[in-house]
């Protein structure tokens, strides 16, 4: 599980065997790189339970060290103020995931279904329950109001191929965090050929988001 405290927060891997060890500082900005890839990808990006976990926990940390504080300290304001920024960014984030599990939810739901085993989750226990959640009502919805009134071969509907994919070969822009060598990108027409491109460390690009997807997951980008 997750604990935070004035030393720094600490988080189990996956496997549960191992643990890292971030300071306050680098929970925030695990918080805020995983914000804003979630706000600039356009699908659905792995969750983060254990970062959620882990800020919620320090923000309780925070407010009962304000608590405790002496009435009047400028300290107090300042402090006031990173905790307010803290839960905007964290609302902020799990608001964009849920707008997306509202905009794709039947491709989510199906690649939830077809995850390989071991292979992490890109929604959580909360969010997986929504989801079902929110594609029963939308099919009993389409159900009363339309489809039981229509004539019995059109009473059917695939929100398979009702609901939009998400657009992975939208350009994004990106900033390096780590380099990497030979990144395969796609011609942009029938003319062009593929080639390859390295990538170096601190370098921004504006590039197709499929192209670089796995390194959004990898943490080697950061989308900006």
């Amino acid at each position: 599980m997750a604990a935070a405290g004035a030393e720094g927060t600490e988080a189990e891997s996956d496997g549960g065997s191992e643990e890292l060890v971030l300071t306050p500082a680098q929970l925030i900005r695990s918080l805020e790189q995983a914000w804003l890839n979630e706000k600039f990808a356009p699908e659905l990006l792995e969750s983060k339970p254990e970062i959620i976990e882990c800020v919620v926990e320090q923000l309780d940390h925070m407010e009962a060290n304000l608590k405790r504080a002496k009435r009047g300290d400028l300290k107090v304001s300042v402090h006031r103020m990173e905790i307010e920024r803290i839960r905007y960014v964290l609302s902020s984030y799990l608001r964009c995931r849920l707008a997306k599990i509202e905009k794709f939810f039947p491709h989510i739901l199906e690649k939830e279904k077809s995850r390989a085993e071991g292979e992490p989750s890109i929604l959580s226990p909360e969010e997986f329950a929504f989801a079902k959640e929110y594609m029963a009502n939308t099919e009993t919805y389409l159900k009363n109001v339309a489809l039981k009134h229509m004539p019995p071969n059109l009473q059917k509907v695939s929100l398979q191929k009702s609901v939009p994919k998400p657009n992975l070969d939208s350009f994004v822009f990106l900033r390096v965090l780590e380099r990497q060598e030979n990144i395969l990108v796609e011609p942009e027409t029938d003319e062009q050929r593929e080639y390859t491109i390295d990538l170096e460390e601190g370098s921004q690009h504006l590039i197709r988001y499929r192209t670089i997807a796995p390194l959004v997951a990898s943490g080697a980008v950061q989308l900006i």
